[in-house]
């Protein structure tokens, strides 16, 4: 796999007719980190994580994932992603293992080792109970953790999760954060978390701040704080962003 970025996006621009919604992005994330992508909405994260997964052509620059051009090998380089949107997208009708396997079909994997990673997973985020349940039942965490297993079935090089915590109580945003930090310490795995809450991107290795489509500071938490004229992130980010 070698020591090359997970991510590279260099100059990347998007535009909506005559609104920049990201001008000129550069920057990588290397393997093994997890990284929060700060801003407030309207800041171009989410329209970044759709072009990141191909659901939008960018209209300048390029993006790599592990060595492979999303412009000239978009479908090789997607295999390589994981992701968890904003909204929620299981079929609420189907079983939590009827969801993941579905899942797992989609990505090719063998019966014997998604069963395997399905019951590795669902351990993990102590869902082994919730297996044959519709995924209805459970509640706004539960599903936000059946999606995290099912985004890590493939064992993707990087995970993207665009605020995923949204609406979740205190306690499952903190189990899925944790579930996220394992992921990286144990299998090397990079995290892009997009997110506007500060208390979660101050436990990220480093901070992304962005605003109006342009990055602002780029850094470990406190040293974005400093960079950006904060006592704290808190601080900086709402000094910079307004």
């Amino acid at each position: 796999m070698g020591t090359d970025p997970v991510l590279r996006i260099e100059a990347l621009t998007k535009r909506y007719g005559e609104r920049v919604a990201i001008g000129g992005l550069t920057l990588t994330v290397p393997r093994g980190q997890f990284v929060a992508l700060l801003g407030p909405n309207g800041a171009g994260k989410s329209t970044l994580f759709q072009v990141l997964t191909g659901l939008f052509a960018a209209d300048e620059g390029d993006i790599t994932v592990a060595g492979i051009s999303m412009r000239q090998q978009a479908a090789q380089a997607l295999r390589h992603i994981g992701v968890v949107f904003q909204q929620q997208a299981l079929d609420l009708d189907l079983s939590v293992r009827r969801n993941l396997q579905f899942q797992s079909d989609l990505q090719g994997l063998p019966k014997a080792l998604a069963r395997e990673r399905i019951a590795q997973g669902c351990e993990r985020f102590g869902l082994t109970p919730d297996l044959d349940r519709a995924a209805r039942e459970l509640s706004g965490g539960n599903r936000r953790k059946v999606e995290l297993i099912r985004a890590l079935l493939h064992q993707p090089d990087l995970l993207l999760m665009d605020e995923a915590t949204v609406g979740l109580d205190p306690k499952s945003r903190r189990d899925l954060l944790a579930g996220l930090q394992t992921e990286v310490k144990e299998r090397g795995a990079s995290v892009l978390w997009a997110t506007h809450w500060v208390e979660e991107a101050e436990q990220a290795h480093r901070v992304l701040v962005l605003h109006k489509g342009k990055l602002l500071a780029d850094g470990a938490p406190e040293a974005v704080a400093q960079s950006l004229g904060g006592a704290t992130l808190e601080d900086a980010f709402i000094k910079a962003t307004g």
